[in-house]
């Protein structure tokens, strides 16, 4: 099947039954049946090969540009498919630092070689992308950063660590901020840099979590070149653009993906728990909450199709807030309720859920957006 164009009306109502109908064959039997009782490994599977399942459907990239390998239609309709995507039990492919960070990075600061060679490879499953910013001793402090690139000739020598490398198991390429100017400013002195993990000068350690997964790793540059054809934007542009890439992190297509999970989790603890009037109230309120994250969602799409930057990052501050503590209260109901039958997965799940509300910006990181920029309150 391929997704056909939607005409000038925006035909959302068909767009949303053909989806529909493709997910109800297309999502894998194993991944809906059997997730609970799954392997780390086993779900990464899973996970890989549906992004190649995505993207055989022509569901892959659905805002993204035609001309880059995405479905040329807009935010709306990949939220709209991620809503869809969650109340069908479809994984979270691999791809997704890669579709909802790397690939509008790339659209907006980005070379045109840069858009060509890299979008198209994202859009079909072929390459994972990881994300090079926290470090050991720069976590929410990113101007803190220490990790250099130092100037040669065509490009740079990158050396540093970074930590909570998010996929860098599975990836074949990082995106990096790293100084390239030490004498200048704070602010001025980083660029953003696109990097080969299959550089021999590159070496990753696992960084096993509390649910036994991983999916973080430290990550190592020893003199790794990178050439300037591989700089996103200016020498001393990085936080600018990794400003953007925040931005993204907590916006729209991000949380769709995140919104697949919830909506999922919340269907499982409605059909084990739905019929005990004990926890009704709870149930309620989840299932209640976690359509105002599908609302909220709603919202970014219309800010971001008017352009209207100020109100979108602080809706992407309330979003981000909405959906990672709602996890939370998601798991905790079910690693204390659920059938034994199911005590795996929701341990997992709980487990998993305990960082949400630190990575991507932090709770107290966002109340203070909020505090600042909606309400007009002194730092």
């Amino acid at each position: 099947m391929t997704v056909q164009p939607l005409d000038t009306e925006r035909d959302i109502e068909k767009f949303a039954a053909e989806a529909q109908e493709w997910l109800e064959t297309a999502v894998p039997e194993r991944w809906k049946n059997e997730r609970g009782s799954m392997t780390s490994h086993e779900m990464d599977e899973l996970r890989r090969e549906w992004d190649f399942i995505l993207w055989e459907g022509g569901y892959s990239g659905l805002s993204i540009p035609k001309e880059y390998g995405g479905q040329g239609l807009s935010l709306s309709e990949e939220i709209i498919f991620h809503v869809l995507a969650g109340s069908a039990q479809a994984p979270d492919g691999l791809a997704r630092v890669g579709k909802s960070l790397v690939t509008p990075m790339l659209i907006k600061g980005g070379s045109e070689r840069q858009r060509a060679t890299y979008i198209p490879s994202i859009m079909n499953g072929t390459d994972v992308w990881c994300q090079g910013f926290s470090e050991p001793e720069a976590g929410s402090d990113m101007a803190n950063i220490q990790t250099r690139a130092r100037r040669v000739d065509g490009g740079y020598l990158l050396t540093g660590t970074k930590t909570w490398t998010s996929f860098a198991q599975h990836a074949r390429r990082c995106f990096v901020l790293a100084q390239t100017q030490p004498e200048a400013g704070r602010y001025r002195n980083l660029s953003m840099l696109l990097v080969d993990m299959r550089d021999p000068g590159v070496s990753i350690s696992d960084i096993r979590q509390i649910s036994g997964a991983v999916h973080f790793a430290e990550t190592r540059f020893d003199n790794v070149f990178v050439a300037d054809s591989d700089r996103v934007g200016d020498d001393g542009d990085g936080w600018g653009v990794a400003m953007r890439v925040l931005g993204d992190e907590r916006g729209g297509i991000e949380t769709a993906a995140r919104y697949v999970e919830i909506r999922s989790d919340v269907d499982a603890l409605l059909a084990v728990l739905g019929g005990n009037p004990r926890y009704a109230d709870r149930l309620r309120d989840l299932d209640i909450r976690t359509e105002l994250v599908r609302w909220q969602l709603a919202k970014i799409a219309d800010l971001e199709a008017a352009g209207d930057e100020a109100r979108l990052a602080r809706a992407g501050a309330v979003l981000k807030l909405m959906w990672s503590e709602l996890w939370q209260d998601v798991t905790r109901l079910g690693v204390d309720h659920a059938p034994a039958a199911d005590h795996r997965h929701w341990t997992y799940q709980y487990l998993e859920s305990r960082a949400v509300t630190i990575y991507g910006g932090s709770s107290e990181i966002q109340r203070n957006i909020l505090s600042e920029r909606a309400l007009g309150l002194p730092r």
